[in-house]
C-alpha cells in the first residue's frame, strides 16, 4: 500500500517505464564497459532477485484503478465472489475458482498481489532453468517486453495463463509437468490454445524454413484477402467465444489503431529476423530455441492473418511474449560475434527502445 500513497495514480505506469529505462540504461553501459552480463557474477544472484521483488510488490500494489484497464472488471467479479457469489461460467474454470477461493481467505489488494506473483515468478524460474546465473539478463528483457506491463495490469489471466506457457516450455525432461502447466495454462485463459498448439505442431514437425516461409505467405494472404480469414475462424469455430474480438463491430472503439498494422508486423518481423539470423545463418543447432522459434512464427503468422481485426494486440500477444526469448537466447549458448557483449548491448537498447516509445505516443 505505500506505492498507493506516495505516487499518484496518473503517475504509476509512467514510473515503471522510466524506471525500466534507467535500468535498461545501466545494463547498456555495464555491457559495454565491462561485459558483466556474459560473464559469471555473484552480483547477478542479487541484482536478479531485487528485480523480481520490485517488479511483484511495484505491479502487485498498484491502486485498484480502471486506470489499468480490465483491473477494475476483474475487482467487480472478486467482489462479486466475496459477497457469497457463485460460479455461474465454467469457462476458464481454473481461474474462476481461484477467484472465488482468494475472495473467501483475501482481500483484493492481496488478490492482485498474487496474480503479480503469479504473472512474474514463473518467468524468473524458466530464465533460472534455462540461464542459470545470467537469468538475470533474460529475465530484464521479459519484462522490457513491449507487452510485459499491459498484460500484468490489464489483460492479466491472458498475463498468467502465457507465464505458465513458458514454464511449462522450460521443462525439456519432465515432460508430465510441462504438459500440466499447459493445461492450467488453458484453463486460466483458453486463448493460449494457439501457442499451446503451435508447441505440438513443433514438436512433430521441425523444420524451421517452412515455417518461415509460412509466415512471408500469410503477409500477402492478409493484404489480399482481408476479413475473409476472421470470418473463416469464426465460422468454424476456432478459439469460441473470444473470436469475437474479430468481427465484432462493438470493439472497434477500443483499439487506437485498426488496419493493417505496418508498425506492428515490422516490429514482430525484428524476432522472425534474430531466429532467422541465428538458426538458418549461423547454423545454431540449439532444439530449445529451434523449438521456441517455430512456435513463435506459428503463433505470429496466426495473428498476422486476422491483423486488422479490432484487439488484434491480443492475438499478436500470444506469439509477443516468446520475443524476448527468440531475440536473446542465442546470445547466451553460444559466441556468435567477436564483441559479442557490445553486439548485444545494442540489441538490448533497440529492444526497449520499441517498448518505450510505444509507451510515449500511448499504442
Amino acid at each position: 500500500m505505500i506505492f498507493n500513497t506516495i505516487i499518484p495514480l496518473p503517475y504509476y505506469t509512467p514510473l515503471f517505464y522510466n524506471t525500466m529505462l534507467f535500468i535498461i540504461l545501466v545494463a547498456f553501459l555495464n555491457l559495454q564497459v565491462k561485459g558483466y552480463v556474459i560473464y559469471n557474477n555473484n552480483k547477478k544472484e542479487y541484482a536478479s532477485l531485487i528485480l523480481l521483488l520490485f517488479v511483484v510488490f511495484y505491479m502487485g500494489l498498484r491502486p485498484i484503478s480502471f486506470v489499468f484497464g480490465d483491473m477494475g472488471i476483474y475487482n467487480k467479479y472478486f467482489k462479486y465472489y466475496a459477497s457469497g457469489g457463485e460460479i455461474t461460467n465454467y469457462k476458464d474454470y481454473v481461474w474462476r475458482v481461484f477467484m472465488k477461493f482468494s475472495s473467501g481467505i483475501m482481500s483484493a489488494k492481496h488478490f492482485f498481489l498474487v496474480c503479480a506473483i503469479l504473472y512474474v515468478m514463473p518467468l524468473y524460474m524458466a530464465a533460472k532453468k534455462w540461464f542459470g546465473a545470467d537469468r538475470y539478463f533474460i529475465f530484464l528483457m521479459l519484462i522490457a517486453s513491449f507487452s510485459f506491463w499491459p498484460y500484468g495490469t490489464n489483460g492479466i489471466r491472458n498475463g498468467i495463463a502465457t507465464s505458465f506457457v513458458i514454464y511449462g516450455l522450460s521443462f525439456s525432461q519432465k515432460k508430465y509437468i510441462k504438459y500440466a502447466l499447459f493445461i492450467v495454462a488453458y484453463f486460466i485463459h483458453g486463448s493460449v490454445i494457439i501457442p499451446i498448439a503451435a508447441y505440438i505442431l513443433s514438436f512433430f514437425y521441425k523444420n524451421t524454413k517452412f515455417y518461415l516461409l509460412g509466415w512471408l505467405i500469410t503477409i500477402p494472404l492478409s493484404l489480399t484477402l482481408g476479413s475473409f480469414w476472421e470470418n473463416l475462424f469464426m465460422s468454424i469455430g476456432f478459439g469460441g467465444d473470444r473470436l469475437a474480438y474479430l468481427t465484432d463491430d462493438r470493439y472497434l472503439d477500443q483499439f487506437s489503431s485498426l488496419g493493417f498494422r505496418w508498425d506492428f508486423l515490422l516490429y514482430s518481423a525484428t524476432a522472425v529476423y534474430a531466429g532467422y539470423y541465428f538458426i538458418i545463418k549461423k547454423k545454431f543447432n540449439d532444439k530449445v530455441y529451434i523449438q521456441l522459434f517455430n512456435i513463435y512464427l506459428i503463433a505470429n503468422s496466426f495473428w498476422v492473418l486476422v491483423i486488422r481485426s479490432s484487439f488484434s494486440n491480443r492475438f499478436a500477444y500470444l506469439s509477443w511474449f516468446l520475443m524476448a526469448l527468440v531475440t536473446f537466447y542465442p546470445f547466451f549458448k553460444k559466441q556468435f560475434f567477436k564483441k559479442q557483449q557490445k553486439v548485444l548491448a545494442y540489441t538490448l537498447l533497440v529492444y526497449f527502445g520499441f517498448t518505450y516509445i510505444m509507451f510515449l505516443i500511448g499504442k
